[in-house]
């Protein structure tokens, strides 16, 4: 892992993001989805890296590009671990919602968690709450410690979370402490990333989504000093998804074991999910969201808008990108 790495890996999110856009508010979900998964394979392809998915579009019977395991890049150079979300909230991309981006996560070989296609309970806290939050408090304690670490009152806090049946007794809880609920309808990552600058206004997030857009998430956390741990959710009764409607906790507490995951109640923290001695996160845009706009197609350029995040200098490099067409005759600030 190194800087011009890390440029190349900023590309792949654009490019991946670029490619997405085009089909925004079309209502085409999957289509922007392959579009964006094309796209990022492509430009990874071109890397001098021996890298690897780790979490990606699923197993390789069910998906034919950035499956897992998959290897990706020339063959040659440094080892790279990827979680890869080519169009993280494709809902949002089809139905030209905000918050939709292009999202990955890398880190040296073997130092991402290689999260199964399971549920996770999340909790992102800021810096000041690093550690001193815990995702076994319940969100009652949870928010007068954020309180007293932030030196705001609780009614000058806002907590995001998906907007899901499972999160009624939680919403409810949240807001008979005085606190704001921000409910979302897709993409969590970006939530849990705000939460590690101040200024976004959003101060938490709780509740469970997806376990591999949690270890995305992880990897920019670490990487911005912020707090997230995570815990694997396997009973279908807590989920409460139709995906899960023909899935017992029985049978997913053994899927769990046949991965290797033998402690399934066990509470992963950011550096456990992202282990790696140099961890990077990148995002860009597909549409305009709370830490980035979205990507804007003009006469001569395409513009995009992203967020590379690293451990190797500390950094959090907000980058906006003007890709000039063939022929373009003006180019506007």
């Amino acid at each position: 892992m190194n800087q011009t790495l890390i440029q190349e890996i900023l590309e792949v999110v654009e490019q991946a993001a670029i490619a997405s856009a085009k089909l925004t508010g079309l209502g085409q979900k999957d289509e922007a989805d392959a579009a964006a998964v094309e796209a990022m394979r492509l430009r990874m392809g071109k890397i001098e890296m021996k890298g690897k998915i780790v979490i990606g579009e699923g197993e390789r019977d069910e998906a034919p590009m950035l499956y897992i395991g998959e290897p990706v890049g020339s063959g040659s150079g440094p080892g790279v671990d990827f979680a890869v979300d080519p169009c993280e909230g494709t809902n949002l991309c089809a139905n030209n919602q905000r918050g939709s981006m292009a999202v990955l996560a890398a880190s040296d070989t073997g130092g991402l968690f290689n999260a199964p296609d399971f549920y996770m309970n999340k909790l992102a806290a800021p810096p000041a709450a690093k550690g001193k939050v815990d995702i076994r408090n319940s969100a009652t304690e949870n928010l007068k410690i954020l309180s007293d670490c932030l030196g705001l009152s609780i009614d000058e806090l806002t907590v995001v979370v998906m907007d899901r049946t499972r999160h009624k007794d939680l919403i409810k809880e949240i807001r008979g402490c005085g606190a704001k609920v921000q409910p979302i309808s897709d993409g969590d990552v970006q939530a849990a990333i705000a939460c590690g600058f101040a200024g976004t206004g959003t101060h938490c997030l709780m509740g469970i989504g997806a376990a591999p857009e949690g270890v995305i998430s992880a990897a920019a956390m670490r990487a911005l000093g912020g707090h997230f741990q995570g815990q694997l959710v396997y009973d279908p009764a807590i989920a409460q998804t139709s995906e899960w409607a023909d899935y017992t906790k029985e049978g997913n507490i053994q899927r769990l074991n046949e991965m290797g995951i033998t402690d399934i109640d066990k509470i992963y923290e950011a550096n456990e999910l992202a282990s790696g001695e140099n961890v990077v996160f990148a995002g860009s845009g597909i549409t305009d969201g709370l830490l980035f706009d979205g990507v804007k197609f003009e006469r001569d350029c395409v513009r995009t808008s992203s967020l590379v995040i690293s451990t190797l200098d500390s950094t959090a490099r907000f980058t906006n990108t003007v890709h000039i067409k063939d022929g373009a005759k003006s180019i506007s600030l």
